[in-house]
């Protein structure tokens, strides 16, 4: 009788497994060294290949060109010899392009996500079109944007915004379901408004989930740079690309993309490292 009423016998042999269990090892500094090493092994592997394949002749020229024509087709650009411009005039154009779509995409991206998860009306306005023009290829509205806006730096511009602003705006709105019932309604029982809601409970926890959209966003702004470089651009690293692959000058082609790459890969370094100072508590739960 009386022990009909009794909770179950288990839950003390449960406690005592996981009192068992062995702490979380914390994470070694011989295991943060790792993976750059591993890296670097591989970028120093891919460049002994290209070395050997070029020197050994297993690739002509044409198709791939040896390490050295590579840097003297960049000492040949950086001159102004390749195309008449300097090669940092390429650069300064094509970052300009890339970081000012980029920032614009941002500034208007995350507020668009922010409302479309926390609106049903903003939701309902605002999915439809980013879901329509999201999957299609920069390339395929390239024409109206020439057609509604000239062939000067706006097209350009807005290609770049509206390739980056898709997926900032779809990352934030997801972030906002990475808030907890709870914490919201331990604010509102505090009085919080619902812009301090906004502030202080929804954009922390949805902050991990925007700067990974951030990061696919730039990826996507330097992929969509070439086609945004197409058409009457007067300088710009796309540019060149595109203007060396009507001369067959493969150097410059592949010199550009190695350009491209490493200016990428430094942006995406840096947002992991933004990422790391601001959400610090990321994968730690």
């Amino acid at each position: 009788m009386t022990g009909s009423n009794r909770p179950p016998r288990a839950a003390p042999h449960a406690a005592s497994d996981l009192a068992a269990l062995p702490p979380a090892r914390p994470r070694r500094r011989g295991g943060l060294i790792l993976v750059p090493a591993i890296s670097t092994a591989t970028v120093l592997s891919a460049l002994g290949l290209w070395v050997i394949a070029t020197r050994a002749g297993w690739v002509k020229p044409l198709f791939l060109p040896p390490p050295e024509a590579v840097l003297s087709a960049f000492a040949q650009a950086w001159r102004g010899a390749v195309d008449g411009a300097p090669l940092g005039i390429h650069i300064r154009d094509s970052l300009l392009r890339v970081l000012g779509a980029f920032g614009l995409a941002a500034l208007v991206g995350i507020p668009i996500g922010l409302a479309m998860g926390t609106s049903r009306i903003a939701r309902g306005i605002l999915d439809p079109p980013i879901e329509f023009y999201r999957p299609l290829p920069p390339l395929a509205y390239l024409p109206l944007m020439i057609i509604w806006f000239g062939i000067g730096e706006l097209s350009k511009v807005l290609l770049i915004f509206l390739a980056c602003l898709a997926p900032v705006a779809l990352a934030a709105r997801a972030g906002v379901r990475s808030a907890s019932i709870d914490q919201i309604n331990a604010a509102r029982a505090l009085g919080a408004s619902r812009w301090q809601l906004l502030r202080h409970v929804v954009f922390p926890a949805a902050l991990p989930e925007i700067l990974i959209g951030l990061r696919i966003g730039m990826g996507v702004g330097w992929t969509t740079l070439v086609a945004a470089e197409m058409v009457a651009a007067q300088a710009g690293l796309g540019q060149l690309v595109l203007n060396a692959s009507n001369f067959l000058r493969t150097d410059v082609v592949l010199m550009g993309i190695l350009l491209i790459g490493l200016f990428a890969g430094l942006f995406e370094l840096g947002m992991r490292c933004l990422e790391r100072a601001l959400v610090p508590w990321k994968g730690r739960a």
